[in-house]
This record gives structure tokens, sequence and C-alpha cells, in this order.
């Protein structure tokens, strides 16, 4: 069966479609009852968050969109402190979308969900017609929205950056990015694919350890330098960057050297840089490489605190022994990653 307009009418296509594909994936006590909002327990700070998904293909080596909306949602979250609860998920479907792969992507939502620990309490459905050419397949957005708790003496964030701070990366870098680009330009390498992931393990793990962590982002669109930028710029600290601590596979090098771009550059889903206290970055290496997806952990540079705030500078130190200063993206990275 594939997707109809009539299945956006909000009739008998549209709760039958709800019923076979959402309901029967993503059912809980909450999204169970129908309700036009869920009601759900909570009493401590929110962290709240949205986000919309529009990566092509649907499906890629490593994942899917499915995988990446929850991923995407829940680390944003887990970035602020907070320990993510309630996701919603919107689905504007093209007309003439398959609805096998359509249960495949929510299926694979909701593993994803229960891997996180998370439940979709609401959701909805739109249909609109088909954009594309003759030749493009039928697609689908999805649209997020999470919502997280965090004690109240927690405060995670870039302008807590302090001077002397260790800048700690998860693992690889450009990992995500190099398997959308590949899936784009029909190559073939089975050592490049996504690693979108949930990061709560590593997370907990620093916050439940007591380590001094400052600040943490996931490293996402705009890849590690524009991240770091914006470490530097809210801190009003110069980060300083050793360009051969940063941790790259072999495949994702060779693959970013030979189409010419940046590893700077390159995005990922399922890595997370972070500046913790000096005293405790050891501590935070140990913590993350014995968690899920954190393995290759490492210590990449550290934070010179300025004078004043905004001036910060992301400092890359080169393995001749010189330096350079690297600025945030600039333009549209190729290709749209999440």
């Amino acid at each position: 069966m594939n997707i109809t307009l009539s299945h956006g009418s909000g009739g008998d296509a549209t709760s039958k479609l709800i019923e076979e594909v959402f309901r029967s994936e993503l059912h809980n006590e909450y999204l169970d009852r129908m309700e036009d909002s869920s009601v759900v327990p909570g009493g401590k700070r929110l962290a709240l968050t949205t986000d919309s998904f529009v990566v092509q293909p649907l499906i890629y080596d490593g994942g899917d969109i499915g995988r990446l909306s929850v991923c995407g949602t829940v680390n944003d979250l887990l970035m602020s402190g907070a320990g993510p609860k309630y996701l919603t998920a919107g689905f504007v479907l093209e007309e003439g979308l398959d609805t096998e792969l359509l249960k495949r992507i929510v299926h694979s939502m909701a593993e994803t969900a229960q891997e996180a620990g998370v439940k979709i309490v609401a959701g909805d459905t739109k249909v609109i017609g088909h954009k594309g050419g003759k030749d493009d397949s039928p697609g689908l957005i999805i649209n997020t929205a999470g919502v997280g708790f965090l004690d109240d003496a927690l405060n995670v964030g870039a302008a807590f950056i302090r001077e002397g701070d260790a800048i700690i990366l998860s693992g690889n870098i450009g990992d995500h990015h190099a398997a959308i680009m590949k899936e784009r330009l029909s190559i073939r390498n089975g050592n490049i694919k996504s690693d979108n992931a949930p990061l709560n393990e590593m997370v907990r793990g620093l916050l439940d350890g007591k380590v001094k962590v400052h600040a943490m982002r996931d490293v996402t669109r705009g890849g590690l330098g524009t991240v770091l930028n914006e470490f530097s710029r809210e801190s009003g600290s110069d980060i300083y960057i050793i360009e051969e601590k940063l941790p790259v596979s072999d495949a994702v090098r060779d693959f970013s050297a030979l189409l010419g771009l940046d590893i700077m550059y390159m995005g990922n889903e399922g890595k997370m840089v972070c500046a913790v206290a000096a005293e405790d970055k050891e501590r935070a290496v140990d913590i993350i490489r014995s968690s899920r997806y954190g393995e290759g952990a490492t210590i990449i540079g550290y934070a010179e605190k300025r004078e004043t705030a905004g001036k910060g500078k992301l400092i890359l130190k080169t393995g001749i022994g010189g330096e350079r200063i690297v600025g945030p993206l600039y333009g549209e990275g190729l290709p749209r990653i999440c």
C-alpha cells in the first residue's frame, strides 16, 4: 500500500494508518489513550527541545530517519544535563510513500526510543502531494519535540567553561556525514557507517560520577569546528585543539581527502564534545570510554580564558607545529545530514 491524500483527511484512512503503522509500534500508556494531548508526570526543572528531520536517503548504512529523529532529540536534551523522558513525533508524508517503508522507519523509532529510555507520547500525521520529479521517490519529514528533567543545582553550558578546562571528544568525527554523502553519491564502502546513537549512558555516567562538566554539545550540523566556535564565543575563551589528537577513522579520512572535505566541518549524530575541569579530565575519559558508543573518547585540547566575552577563538595546533584559526562553517554543508 502507498500513502494517498485520503490518509491525511482525518477520516477512516487516517485512523487505519495510525492504528496499523504508528500505534502498533509506539504504543505506551500515554499514547494509547489517543487524546489530543498527553498528561505525564513532571515536577522538576524542564528541558524542552524541538527538531525537524529531512535527511535523504531515508535509509542509509547504519541507520535511518526514524533512528536519527529519536537520537537527535534525545541528545539535545542530554547536552543540557537533562534526563530525557518524553517525545512527540509529527510526520509529513508525501503521497505515494510506501507504507512498508514507513513501518520500517517507525519500527526503528520505537527500538531507538526503548534504547534511549524515552516514550513517544503524542504524534500527528499530515499528507501532502508528491513534490519530487517522476524519478524521485516520495519522502517524509519527521518533526519531534522532547522533554527532559534536570536537577535544580545543575548548570551546563558554554558560558560556564573555565580556564584550563579539558576539551574531550567522545569518538571518531565525520562518520554520519560521510555515510550520507556515500549514499548520495552511490559509493559502496562497507567501512563507512552512520554513528547515529543516543548518548544517555555516557552523559549519565559523567553526571552520576560527579565529574565537573561545564559544557556539552553533540557534534551535528556544522561539525566540530562550528560547535567549538560556539564554545569559544559564548565563554569568551580561546579553545586550543591539537590536530593529531582528533580521532578519525581511516575510511572517513580517506573519503574526505578524496572529495576535498574538511573533517572539522563534517557532522556526526552519535558523538559529543564536552569541557570538564582539568582535575577531572582523566576520570571523565575513563567514564566515557566505558560507556556504550564512547570507546574512542580522547582529550583533544583545552580552554584558555580571555577577559572579553564574545572574543574567544578556536585555534588548531597543526601537526607541523603551527597554529591556525578555525572559523565556523559558512554556507551550506553538503549533504544535509539530518
